[in-house]
């Protein structure tokens, strides 16, 4: 049983095999958050209770003629809420009809049951294979009802987090805030590692020393967004890839988000996470409920590396609900190649083109669809355009069918032109302020998906398209953050909920669309990676990472992503050069093994590609298709730290099951007499004596490389022990970006 409540000592016990979660209620009915980290064992019952605070702060028990006991303010408390004597970031805050801001809750009831709870409108994780911990709290003041979700997935390592708040009054109440899980350390110092960035430049890794003060994480621009990732890490100052205690903190959210960190007076640490309390503010009625989203933690005292692999495994099998085919489906996306200014024959010559070396996914991007010729015109209206597609979709679909390639369609469903037939129509279904002239964003507006109407026309729309088209692929964009929010179909004290039922909507249209079409392939995209989360991630097995398709940046890019979000999920494409959004050029196969840390495809006119480049991605095709399988289910090693080497950026693949391993290396910054480049493998059977069966310098077959050292290395046979404890030394790498891949088996 992962899930254990001990009556004696009002004690629950939440285990994994590797950690412990424990709980208790104090003697008037909170509930305590007592102690996560490493598993303590069955019986073991940590008993915190906090020492009695001696400063002002207000006292629970002081009615109790317990003077001086402990007061809220230091304890460390599974659902918090404000003004009610803890001064530190809540997780609730309710006012009631009186406009009295204050809540407090008491334990009830409790439940345990086999298998994961759901959360209506909101995605969550699936699975048999745990156990749910529903506790019940209440206020009865207010006659308000929490209910605090856990799943612990006991194989997985993860354990998971909900709220749910029902008015079991006769008043209207609202919550200015509502978490969906507040995580009390009361000892240690800690890192704090996010991931922040802008468009084009998303999830930069950055790790700071928390210090005695608040830290905030959040977005408010509609979305996850570009510039603040949801998921964040706390971990010991030593903490390693390879060792020490790391907490991660894992939203599955889309919209507007926050995570606090205070570290209070008496040096504890306290995590609130879930919707982010800004301009949200929800009328719960007599009756209703309000359900929070999902989090995901997780817990290892083995290093950043292995909290990646606990994220990767859970999130590709009990989040992405997809069954659709992702395998080794090597796309092409015309976007770079034509932009708006192409037609039917434009398209099937590069599709041909593609097929002839092994590509087996056309994707057509922007421009199919109304009066789309711009960026300014169109969104909204998603009816082919026939004066760039003579006769529909269907011939054209019909003749990449007939290469042996599949078809993928990109679509912008969230947004509208103010030029189009949608919006001239439907002016109310927009996001606009009142009086006010729209802020336009990539000369578009944002459609309000908290309408029903706004959703159900989405819906008629696109079943339409996939039922009368032969489409297996959707690239889903969104490419503007939401401003003027207001919707014309809410009353006045529902304006607060908007940017939520915003989001709910995306997620219903969504359901919708991959319950109905469950055999196509649905990629996320927003701006590129601008709504990179696991919100998304459970119903797109795949997102696209960044606008920035250069390899070098991508780099970066790439490695931060990486940390919380499995190598499956990574859209990554090898594009032009020189590169669109930067103008740098970087050799082919460099490209192509920067683009193999992910799904894999090309974004660029294989017409204007000279001979020996058209081997190279024949060559680079069929090496991806070998690796495929490896690359999206094995487990994902980060070799260095690129800010401490500087000059390369190394990561490898490894099998479950430890019989085969792929590194891969790129010189960011080539060096006059440079050190020997010495790298350690990881993750394999140090018992085990693997052969070197292929080695790929600079993106070219080893047969034209000169390098005797190179040649020599294929063939080579090591023990795990030596790979991973002395490690290998590359031959010199020489010019711009160069690149390597080597690929180990283990010997029988």
């Amino acid at each position: 049983m992962s899930i254990q409540f001990d009556p004696k000592n009002s004690v629950f016990n939440l285990h994994t095999k590797d950690s412990s979660y424990q709980m208790q209620l104090d003697p008037l009915g909170h509930l305590l958050h007592l102690y996560y980290g490493r598993k303590l064992g069955d019986g073991s019952n940590f008993h915190l209770f906090p020492a009695a605070d001696h400063g002002f702060s207000p006292d629970y028990y002081a009615t109790q003629n317990e003077r001086g006991v402990c007061s809220p303010d230091v304890l460390p408390q599974e659902y918090p809420a404000a003004n009610r004597g803890d001064f530190r970031v809540t997780a609730a805050r309710v006012n009631n009809a009186q406009g009295a801001c204050g809540a407090e809750f008491f334990y009830k009831t409790h439940t345990i049951q086999d298998g994961p709870y759901t959360l209506e409108g909101l995605p969550a994780a699936f699975g048999p294979d745990c156990q749910t911990l529903c506790i019940l709290m209440q206020d009865s003041v207010l006659g308000l009802e929490v209910r605090l979700l856990y799943s612990v997935y006991e194989e997985l390592g993860i354990i998971t987090r909900a709220a749910v708040l029902c008015n079991l009054s006769d008043a209207a109440l609202t919550l200015d805030q509502a978490a969906s899980a507040c995580l009390d350390l009361p000892f240690g110092e800690w890192d704090l590692i996010q991931f922040h960035g802008r468009h084009a430049m998303e999830r930069q890794f950055e790790r700071t020393r928390l210090g005695s003060d608040i830290r905030r994480v959040g977005s408010l621009r509609g979305a996850s967004s570009h510039h603040h990732n949801p998921f964040v890490i706390l971990c010991e100052p030593e903490a390693t890839e390879d060792w020490g205690s790391c907490y991660g903190v894992m939203p599955v959210y889309s919209g507007n988000h926050c995570t606090d960190i205070e570290v209070d007076y008496n040096g504890s640490t306290r995590l609130v996470t879930g919707i982010h309390p800004d301009n949200f503010r929800w009328h719960l009625a007599p009756g209703e409920q309000f359900t929070t989203p999902q989090v995901l933690l997780c817990y290892t005292h083995e290093g950043l590396g292995d909290l990646s692999h606990r994220y990767h495994r859970f999130i590709r099998s009990a989040l992405c609900r997809s069954t659709a085919s992702q395998s080794s489906r090597v796309l092409i996306n015309n976007w770079e190649a034509t932009y708006f200014n192409f037609d039917q024959d434009k398209i099937y010559d590069i599709a041909q083109k593609a097929a002839s070396l092994g590509v087996e996914l056309m994707v057509l991007d922007d421009g199919w669809f109304g009066k789309r010729d711009s960026d300014t015109t169109g969104l909204g209206d998603w009816y082919v355009n026939t004066d760039k597609l003579k006769g529909g979709l269907a011939p054209l679909i019909d003749r990449i069918h007939g290469l042996g390639m599949q078809f993928g369609i990109w679509i912008e469903p969230e947004m509208v032109s103010i030029d189009s037939d949608l919006y001239r129509a439907h002016p109310d279904w927009a996001l606009t302020l009142p009086g006010r002239d729209p802020i336009m964003g990539r000369s578009q507006l944002v459609l309000d998906m908290s309408r029903e109407d706004v959703v159900d026309y989405l819906t008629d729309c696109f079943t339409r398209l996939l039922s009368e088209n032969q489409i297996e692929y959707i690239k889903w964009d969104m490419n503007r953050n939401m401003a003027d929010v207001y919707s014309h179909a809410l009353p006045p004290e529902r304006q607060g909920e908007v940017s939520h039922r915003y989001i709910l909507g995306v997620y219903k249209l969504i359901d919708r669309l991959t319950s109905r079409f469950p055999q196509v392939l649905f990629e996320g995209c927003a701006g590129g990676g601008g709504r990179f989360d696991a919100g998304m991630l459970a119903y797109m097995p795949q997102i696209w990472c960044s606008d920035n398709t250069d390899a070098i940046e991508r780099l970066s890019i790439q490695y931060g992503t990486s940390f919380g979000y499995p190598i499956s999920a990574v859209g990554s494409h090898v594009s032009a050069c020189p590169n669109h959004q930067t103008g740098r050029t970087v050799p082919l196969g460099t490209r192509g093994v920067v683009a193999m840390a992910g799904t894999f495809g090309y974004e660029l006119d294989l017409n204007k590609l000279t001979r020996k480049e058209i081997s190279q991605v024949r060559m680079q095709i069929a090496r991806y298709k070998s690796y495929s399988e490896l690359i999206r289910t094995g487990d994902y090693y980060r070799l260095n730290d690129p800010a401490q080497t500087r000059f390369w950026h190394g990561w490898e693949f490894v099998a479950a099951d430890g019989s085969q391993a792929l590194m891969n290396l790129v010189v960011v910054h080539t060096q006059g007499n440079p050190r020997p480049l010495h790298f350690q493998w990881k993750g394999l059977d140090p018992k085990a004596t693997y052969k070197i069966l292929r080695v790929d310098l600079q993106g070219q077959l080893l047969a034209s490389v000169t390098d005797p050292a190179a040649r020599r290395m294929v063939g080579l046979k090591y023990t795990g022990a030596q790979l991973m404890y002395a490690g290998l030394t590359m031959p010199q790498l020489y010019g711009d970006y160069p690149s390597a891949q080597i690929l180990i088996r283990k010997m029988r």
